[in-house]
């Protein structure tokens, strides 16, 4: 069945990142599954046809390697696990040329690690290489570089990278293709559960509908799809998350029709440089905020000042990202400190007057810059 507010979704949507999952790509005996990349490249190529771009990232490089290395199962250390990626990649994006070649299009493979994000002179260059990407026949293929980082494997079978490459794009959708149909209102073992259609507001309930329960071959569960969600939807995106096993679902998501659950955005959409200040990596450090400063941050979106800050938490340096947190303990938001961990504790709870006094410098009055300041909470 068409929906409307799909529809006008769809329409908006210069770009699609589609998110596919190990499960979805993989066969029972963990080989990956040629015919299922066939079938998705046909209809990336039905989705380029609208004039549309599309970004996939895509997991299933250790899940290949296990197989094509012939190993017993997923391996639990890390040499054996990058050994097994490393195998794998190539044989994933040889499957992928292979499959777009036949449409046309070309398989260009970008590998990143989470250092490429928070890093900003990196994070612009991938954006970089994606818009020049799009000027010719190719459809970019970007997974985590498991064979030389440590956390990226832990990263959640991609869903994190692919709502961090969303951020990076121009009126993009974010689409997860994984296992489950969508997200449930109630125990997806409850035959008398249903999908949930649209979700027009974020909140934190959805986390207690989601069982975290990890999937076999892939890091990712329920929950790390919907950190994602959270992410992409914070900076003023949409996402669909639905089963990428349907051999129709991305035509059936272009025609508008009412497949998994939509999560509207949230909100107006955040400029690119906030976009990476709020949701690029995690912070350096957190600074605690008394009350005062908490509404002036949050809701007269002033600049914080020193005489607003409690406790300073973590050793970071000037120009960092750094946490803000409220008196009750949760996140109001992020951003660049303009002070070292160390002066930030001097001059916490002091008078803007005081602190060249106390520094020997002024060369800044605000901890943090309304401008380069983001509220999450």
């Amino acid at each position: 069945m068409q929906n409307l507010v799909r529809q006008e979704v769809i329409a908006a949507a210069r770009t699609l990142v589609i998110k596919i999952g190990t499960n979805v790509l993989s066969r029972d005996d963990d080989s990956l599954n040629r015919d299922r990349i066939a079938t998705l490249c046909e209809q990336i190529h039905h989705v380029r046809q609208t004039g549309r771009r599309v970004v996939v990232v895509s997991s299933g490089a250790v899940g290949a390697g296990i197989g094509l290395l012939k190993l017993p199962g997923r391996p639990t250390d890390l040499p054996h696990l990058q050994a097994a990626a490393a195998a794998g990649q190539a044989h994933l994006i040889r499957l992928y040329d292979e499959a777009l070649r036949k449409h046309g299009y070309h398989a260009a493979q970008i590998l990143c690690t989470g250092n490429d994000f928070k890093q900003r002179s990196r994070y612009l260059n991938i954006r970089n290489t994606l818009n020049t990407l799009f000027e010719y026949d190719a459809v970019p293929i970007v997974n985590e570089n498991d064979t030389v980082s440590v956390s990226e494997i832990r990263f959640g079978d991609n869903d994190r990278l692919a709502a961090l490459v969303t951020t990076l794009l121009n009126e993009p959708l974010l689409v997860i293709l994984s296992v489950v149909d969508g997200l449930f209102d109630g125990d997806p073992d409850d035959p008398q559960t249903r999908v949930i259609s649209q979700v027009d507001e974020w909140n934190d309930e959805l986390f207690q509908k989601a069982a975290d329960t990890r999937s076999k071959r892939g890091t990712g569960g329920m929950q790390s799809k919907l950190q994602a969600i959270k992410t992409a939807t914070a900076v003023g995106e949409s996402v669909i998350l639905t089963n990428g096993t349907s051999p129709t679902v991305l035509d059936d998501i272009l025609a508008g029709q009412e497949v998994g659950t939509l999560f509207l955005a949230g909100g107006r959409s955040l400029p690119a440089w906030k976009r990476w200040i709020g949701y690029s990596m995690p912070s350096s450090g957190r600074l605690h905020l008394d009350d005062g400063a908490r509404r002036a941050v949050c809701e007269r979106g002033t600049s914080l000042l020193a005489i607003g800050v409690t406790r300073v938490e973590g050793d970071f340096e000037k120009g960092a990202i750094i946490t803000l947190i409220g008196p009750d303990g949760r996140e109001l938001g992020r951003g660049l400190t303009n002070f070292g961990s160390r002066d930030a504790a001097t001059i916490a709870g002091k008078r803007s007057d005081q602190i060249q006094s106390l520094l020997g410098d002024l060369s800044y009055t605000e901890v943090v810059h309304r401008d380069n300041l983001v509220v999450t909470h």
